[in-house]
């Protein structure tokens, strides 16, 4: 917007001066042309009054103004005559000016271009029998005691343009270079009005800006003008209860998830007391369903509490060493990896100077998510690899197990709250696993996608940020 402001102002600004400008620059040129063909015609006038008076006097005088003519400007005087005179002077070449002049007494004006001026101005005069009777042919006049007769002559001045197009060059380039001048101060003072203007829509921005990557405290300050002031009020009162009302729903999940872990567990032992208590293999299956009920139901309340914690966002990012985490996750899954003969290994290039950017507590609960799915999917003596690899700023985190796999469809809903697949083993998820990771690791600025893993199976891709690396010792 500000680049549309700034080509819309001094769009303008070139059409005020183009406007006033270019006129003047064209009225310039005509006058200066006009005042040249007239000076130039007045010389030549004069000079042919001299050729027509015929005497010696007369001769002499056209001679050293002919001369000093051409001595002091960019002209040249020639001249055709019948009389003496005109011998010392050089005479013109013969062409249709010449022929208008001398046949009908007509003076000529020759630019030599019809664009503006050609190289030499050549204006042609003719130069009338002077006679002291007070007659003439074809007409009469005073100047003198002397009046025009037949013509005996013609005076032409060739008159070199070079000076009157460096003259022209200097109004025009002027004028262009204030022009420039003018336009590059718009410009600036342009910029310096469009980002004034456009302020409070960037603020606007900034606020819709933080209210996308989740923090619901952002507001707009109230400046500009009054629909922009009115709209920030607008935007913010709507923040201020989108706050409030996303905050209660937090507190009402944490404080329910939180309340239900207690009666939950108490009933889980109450059940595993009942299954001790009973021979009836009926009443001991029914008992296990039960209590398999109630462990995944602990799972949903738990994953409703970290999600609940995690969209609050009360701590930040720190570095952490990925590989100290994932081996102390590994220490966690491995006894019941042993106990189906699943094999869980880590490859890759993370070494102890390898850190990422992450809250703490975050990473702990995406492996224990991500590798929990892996176990219950992968079959007895399968492998689950995790494999690290740094890609600039990246680091690429990948769990891949021996599973089934995902088909296409259930990949796009497998980030779904509540939404659940059933592993090899049958034991049902909460919903809530996949949808956790994603929430961690985003609030961490980091990715997470599905993919096919080679050879069958699936594969977790976890992208996260890199931190600053230890120094080696």
């Amino acid at each position: 917007m500000i680049r549309r402001l700034i080509r819309s102002y001094v769009l303008l600004v070139a059409v005020a001066i183009g406007l006033f400008t270019i006129p003047v620059a064209f009225t310039l040129t005509a006058q200066l042309r006009d005042d040249t063909e007239l000076s130039v015609s007045r010389e030549a006038t004069t000079m042919a009054l001299l050729l027509g008076n015929g005497d010696d006097a007369s001769c002499r005088a056209l001679e050293q103004m002919a001369r000093a003519y051409r001595d002091e400007t960019p002209g040249e005087v020639q001249v055709t005559a019948t009389a003496t005179c005109a011998a010392e002077l050089p005479r013109p070449e013969r062409d249709a000016h010449l022929t208008e002049v001398l046949e009908h007494g007509r003076p000529t004006t020759d630019w030599g271009s019809s664009f503006i001026w050609g190289p030499h101005l050549v204006v042609t005069v003719p130069a009338h029998e002077r006679s002291a009777d007070g007659n003439k042919d074809g007409g009469g006049g005073d100047d003198g005691g002397k009046e025009e007769g037949a013509v005996v002559g013609a005076v032409r001045v060739a008159y070199s343009t070079s000076g009157l197009t460096d003259r022209l060059w200097t109004i025009w380039g002027f004028r262009a270079a204030l022009a420039v001048i003018v336009l590059g101060a718009a410009a600036g003072l342009g910029a310096i009005a469009a980002r004034r203007l456009t302020r409070p829509l960037r603020q606007l921005n900034d606020m819709a800006s933080k209210f996308s990557d989740g923090d619901l405290t952002a507001r707009s300050p109230v400046t500009g003008p009054q629909e922009t002031q009115t709209l920030a009020r607008t935007l913010n009162q709507g923040a201020e209860r989108l706050d409030t009302l996303i905050g209660a729903q937090r507190i009402f999940v944490a404080d329910a998830s939180h309340q239900l872990r207690t009666p939950l567990t108490a009933l889980r032992l109450s059940l595993d007391n009942i299954a001790d208590g009973v021979d009836d293999e009926l009443v001991k299956e029914d008992v296990e369903q039960a209590t398999a009920e109630v462990v995944r139901m602990s799972r949903l309340v738990s994953g409703l509490l970290v999600l609940a914690r995690a969209e609050a966002k009360a701590t930040a990012a720190e570095p952490l060493s990925l590989r100290d985490v994932i081996e102390e996750r590994f220490a966690v899954w491995r006894p019941a990896a042993d106990e189906r003969g699943v094999t869980v290994a880590l490859t890759g290039s993370a070494d102890d100077r390898l850190l990422v950017s992450a809250t703490p507590g975050h990473l702990d609960q995406v492996l224990d998510n991500v590798l929990s799915n892996a176990l219950e999917v992968s079959p007895d003596g399968g492998t689950i690899t995790v494999r690290v690899e740094r890609e600039g700023d990246e680091v690429e985190l990948s769990v891949l197990d021996g599973g089934p796999g995902m088909p296409d469809t259930e990949k796009a809903r497998a980030f779904d709250r509540f939404w659940r697949g059933r592993g090899l083993t049958g034991r049902a998820g909460s919903g809530l696993g996949l949808a956790v990771v994603r929430q961690l690791v985003t609030d961490d600025g980091g990715t997470v996608a599905l993919r096919d893993a080679p050879g069958g199976g699936l594969c977790v891709v976890i992208s996260l940020r890199a931190a600053a690396q230890r120094s080696g010792g």
